[in-house]
């Protein structure tokens, strides 16, 4: 066959699954289809755009905003979205006559794509940011005993305009970065400086890593990642520290001189009033960059008794047989706080007076033995570490030095690898072996040998001292032993003569390093163990490179530009652990069947199409991650080997590519699940095998349908169901799995309501997320008609109601004819919504009320309302007809909100009333309320105190903002109270300067 002809035929035969009247469909209407497909990719183009520059305005305001972690990972998606969608276009521009059929599928699939991505973009008028510190974020610290005077010496340059910049010195451990941390805190709260800005600089000294650091504080880092000339990014980090106004800098760990100019820093000056203050260990690099200089000394004798004291516990210091030993043992730390609170750490509790004197002879041996403050102070906390009476407890703390100076290091992944390495014994099930890991970090906690530390996101993480980790680096110097070049900007490979046969662990994650030259490669390893790569932009790895690793057991090449492994990779036969997450260039893997003792696999975000020849024969697995979307296929009969699995995870883009429950069946010790059924159906045989198993997941993400969840969507709870694009199960009912915790139904037709009589929902209280979108058939949420067949009370604690694209939803409850509002409240249970804290409503074309008076009461944790969109809606809080005619037309009605934060209302073209013309909100916590293109809307409610009589319509929450348009501000009508205008005049914005005002 001519090789012009191949495409054609074999697009043919990917249309014939297509229905006769569709094929026809495609074929003829060709021409709309593309029309279509360029408006919507044109509007999508346009909608990304708008969104970059709102952004943009907000990064360079000197008082700006942090920008939502969704707005970001919504636009990288859009682009990624938006280049394939060139490649569909220049597909068709090319196509032939006989391929029309399948290029006006191909076009189809992709407009409605793109239909999702607009349908999900962030609303600039709903606010495309949070709302940020003018000034910056506090630091979490630890508590500060003594060094008053030093601090308000510190304090006092700060205040005098002749002093532009401060050097604080001293040894290691004495203080200087908590201080610093409390100074920082406190400046923030006087509000003297518009700016305070952190970095860590670090022993690794890197321009380009600073100036991120610093471009990342001032919440512009993106301006400087396209950039990679060091002068031009100096220049752009100097404008942007010039627009960032009366400021501090603080420069953490300087441990050598820093060229402010090669930075990019502007001299700070009396003129600007901006500040310059560094910690370093030290005094001469305070004095070469021309510094007010500032010693911090030791503690004194009694202030580092008081911190002792405070961190060994109340029961050793009510003992009078040990406190003259224990006095004893504070004066061999030196007066550090470092070293006053880990030994402190390591004795907590310790009620033996012969262990005390032990302790403290042992500490004078050690400090005898070396010469240099620094050696001192190492060794003092090395008698915390030798104290660790589990050896691999040992270990852990060790692993922790692997990482880059001053990282931030996420919890489960530390566990994760500690698991890997196996410093964790095998305990039967995977979560017992987490638990267990939280308990050493624990352990290693309160012996202050770790940091426990919040990132600003708020999430947990943890983190080494770097005094701490020199002295963990001093231990692994000798045995074990590691090398470890982490986070150095590396370039290359260390020399080949550091690679000497007693290594045991390498750490180079998180460098530069793109290639092996041959002259450089290690030469024979016998004892490493583990090598950990990833974070570098390797592209290619010579044959030669595994083959001096015969006990290899750790190979983590995350996040790296390979595009396939060499074969050698098959002959590491103690390999325990292959990390291969996030290398989006990978395509293919050599075969994996002499892996036998391999235990997890992460192949997650690579573009593999295919399972890598001989996973069937890995029958130790106990982790596979395969959310690869390029995957073509799942092989039969593959997971039925696989029965050690403990953490399995599918996520695939080809919608035949689907798990079978009778393939999961023999996965008998299965915690932690990701995948995708094809249908309803089998998604309940899945659920009653693990029923009848008797086996219940810890996590897992299951997902029903051809509906693929969007990158920026991932699900927040550990227990999610995901139903979407569901075409044959109609009546059929959904066998949930107990303890759901977020449900998504996404354009599934066939539902009227969640919970009713006929709903599998009804009796789910465990549910804290639920997202309906695009379901044409939804009527209401709840139907009230259920409850009386139902003993459980349905979303009881649920906390989040997302409904979108519900054409027919007229309600979120729905009551029966015939049944009056007293009726109505007595058959509502009162804990049903009543762990409620946000509802958005967006473009529910048929709903009218948004929430009815007698639903209220079981609204008092609600602390968010956004409804957009619905063209039907004319008020928000509807009063009952009873009680309207109980009290008469004039009589005041309160709404009762307590915990209501924020009130958004965009886009409601015949939106006449938040509540009814009598009525009054009582919303104490109430701290925004934003109207938008609402101009049928010409009242704010009166709001009325919690407590106390007060003026009830010239009141106002303390907190209080108001965002419009100045257009629908001042069209408001104000004849029955018009004290009320004047107490919210002072609280109302333009939303129109609050967006893109510079």
């Amino acid at each position: 066959m001519a090789i012009e002809y191949v495409e054609p035929v074999v697009g043919i035969a990917y249309c014939l699954g297509t229905p006769v009247c569709k094929y026809l469909q495609y074929h003829r209407k060709l021409n709309d289809y593309v029309r279509n497909f360029k408006r919507i990719r044109d509007e999508l183009n346009c909608k990304m755009e708008d969104i970059e520059l709102q952004l943009k305005a907000e990064l360079l305001r000197p008082l700006g905003k942090i920008p939502k972690k969704g707005v970001e990972n919504w636009l990288k998606a859009v682009k990624e979205m938006i280049r394939e969608a060139q490649v569909v276009e220049n597909k068709v521009s090319n196509g032939r006559y006989l391929c029309r059929t399948c290029n006006g599928k191909l076009v189809d699939e992709k407009i409605r794509e793109m239909k999702e991505f607009l349908n999900s973009a962030p609303n600039a008028s709903e606010g495309l940011a949070m709302d940020g510190p003018s000034a910056g974020l506090p630091l979490p610290t630890s508590e500060l005993v003594g060094e008053e005077a030093v601090r308000n010496e510190i304090w006092a340059c700060l205040m005098q305009e002749e002093v532009s910049k401060i050097g604080v010195w001293g040894m290691a451990g004495v203080g200087k970065t908590t201080i610093m941390k409390h100074i920082h805190n406190y400046l923030l709260k006087q509000q003297r400086f518009e700016r305070v800005i952190w970095v860590t600089i670090s022993k690794e000294f890197s321009v380009m890593q600073v100036q991120d650091n610093i471009a990342s504080a001032l919440k512009a880092k993106e301006y400087l990642d396209k950039e990679e000339d060091k002068l031009r990014r100096a220049a752009i980090l100097s404008e942007m520290l010039k627009k960032a106004g009366k400021h501090v800098l603080i420069l953490d760990d300087v441990w050598d001189k820093v060229s402010l100019e090669e930075v990019g820093i502007p001299e700070p000056s009396c003129s600007t009033g901006c500040k310059l203050v560094l910690t370093t260990r030290s005094e001469h690099v305070c004095k070469y960059m021309g510094c007010k200089v500032i010693k911090v000394k030791p503690l004194s004798e009694d202030e580092a008794l008081i911190l002792f004291l405070n961190k060994v516990g109340p029961n050793i210091v009510q003992s009078p047989n040990i406190m003259p030993t224990l006095k004893l043992v504070v004066k061999e730390c030196a007066g550090l706080p470092l070293t006053i609170v880990v030994v402190a750490g390591t004795m907590k509790g310790e009620d033996n007076p012969l262990i005390w004197k032990n302790a403290l002879g042992e500490l004078k041996e050690r400090i005898g033995k070396v010469e240099g403050v620094e050696a001192e102070v190492i060794e003092r906390l090395k008698f915390s570490f030798d104290h660790l009476k589990d050896e691999k407890v040992k270990y852990c703390f060790l692993h922790c030095a692997l990482y880059p100076e001053d990282f931030e290091i996420e919890k489960d992944e530390l566990i994760e690898c500690w698991i890997d390495e196996g410093f964790i014994d095998d305990m039967g099930t995977r979560q017992e072996m987490k638990d267990k890991g939280y308990v050493i970090l624990k352990k290693l906690g309160d012996n202050c040998l770790l940091e426990n530390i919040t990132n600003v996101f708020g999430q947990p993480r943890i983190k080494m001292h770097d005094a701490v980790r020199d002295m963990a680096l001093s231990i692994t110097s000798m045995n074990p032993r590691y090398i470890v070049q982490a986070g150095l900007q590396l370039k290359e490979l260390p020399k080949r003569g550091k690679w000497s046969p007693d290594i045991e662990k390498v750490s180079l994650m998180h460098n530069s390093i793109t290639e092996f030259p041959v002259d450089v490669l290690p030469i024979k390893c016998q004892l490493l163990t583990t090598l950990l790569l990833q974070e570098n932009p390797i592209k290619k790895i010579p044959y030669s490179f595994f083959t001096n690793m015969p006990c290899l057991s750790v190979l983590n090449l995350s996040s790296t530009k390979i595009k396939s492994l060499p074969n050698s990779i098959s002959e590491l036969k103690n390999l325990t652990t292959l990390l291969l997450r996030c290398c989006v260039e990978l395509r293919d893997l050599p075969c994996l069947s002499m892996l036998q003792e391999l235990k997890k696999l992460d192949l997650s975000v690579t573009k593999i199409e295919e399972v890598p020849e001989g996973m069937d024969m890995l029958i130790k697995l106990r982790y596979l991650d395969l959310r690869v979307r390029t995957l073509k296929e799942i092989p039969a009969g593959l997971l039925p080997k696989l029965v050690h699995l403990q953490h399995l995870s599918f996520e695939v883009d080809n919608e035949k590519t689907s798990l079978k429950a009778e393939e999961m069946e023999p996965l008998k010790k299965l915690e932690c699940f990701t995948g995708r059924f094809e249908d309803i159906g089998e998604l309940n045989k899945f659920i009653s095998s693990m029923q009848q198993s008797k086996k219940s997941l810890i996590k897992y993400h299951l997902r029903v349908g051809s509906y693929l969840i969007p990158v920026w969507r991932t699900p927040e709870r550990d227990k999610t169901v995901v139903i979407g694009g569901v075409d044959n199960s109609e009546g059929e009912l959904i066998m949930h799995p107990i303890e759901i915790q977020e449900l998504r139904i996404i354009e599934y037709d066939y539902l009227r309501s969640l919970v009713d009589d006929k709903s599998s929902f009804k009796n789910e209280i465990d549910l804290r997320v639920c997202r309906i979108l695009g379901c044409e058939g939804i009527e209401c949420v709840v139907s009230l008609s259920s409850f009386a067949s139902s003993s459980a009370h349905p979303f009881q604690s649920l906390e989040m109601l997302d409904l979108k694209h519900l054409p027919k939803l007229s309600a979120l409850v729905m009551k029966d004819e015939g049944i009056g509002s007293a009726t109505t409240s007595a058959l509502a249970p009162s804990a049903t919504f009543s762990h409620l804290k946000e509802i958005e409503i967006v473009n529910c074309s048929s709903m009218k009320t948004l929430l009815p008076h007698w639903l209220l009461p079981n609204l008092q944790n609600l602390e968010k309302i956004s409804v957009s969109l619905c063209d039907e809606v004319v008020e928000m809080l509807g009063a009952a007809t009873s009680e309207v005619e109980e009290k008469g037309s004039d009589a005041l009605i309160k709404f009762h909100l307590p915990k209501l934060r924020e009130f958004r209302l965009s886009m409601l073209p015949n939106l006449k009333s938040i509540c009814s013309k009598s009525g009054v909100m009582v919303c104490d916590s109430l701290q925004l309320i934003q109207v938008l293109d609402c101009y049928k809307l010409k009242r704010i409610p009166p709001l009325v105190p919690l407590v106390g009589n007060g003026q009830p319509f010239a009141y106002a929450p303390p907190s209080l903002t108001i965002r419009s348009f100045k257009e629908w501000w001042e069209s408001l009508e104000w004849d029955n109270h018009p004290n009320f205008k004047n107490v919210l005049q002072p609280l109302w914005k333009d939303e129109m300067y609050e967006l893109f005002m510079v």
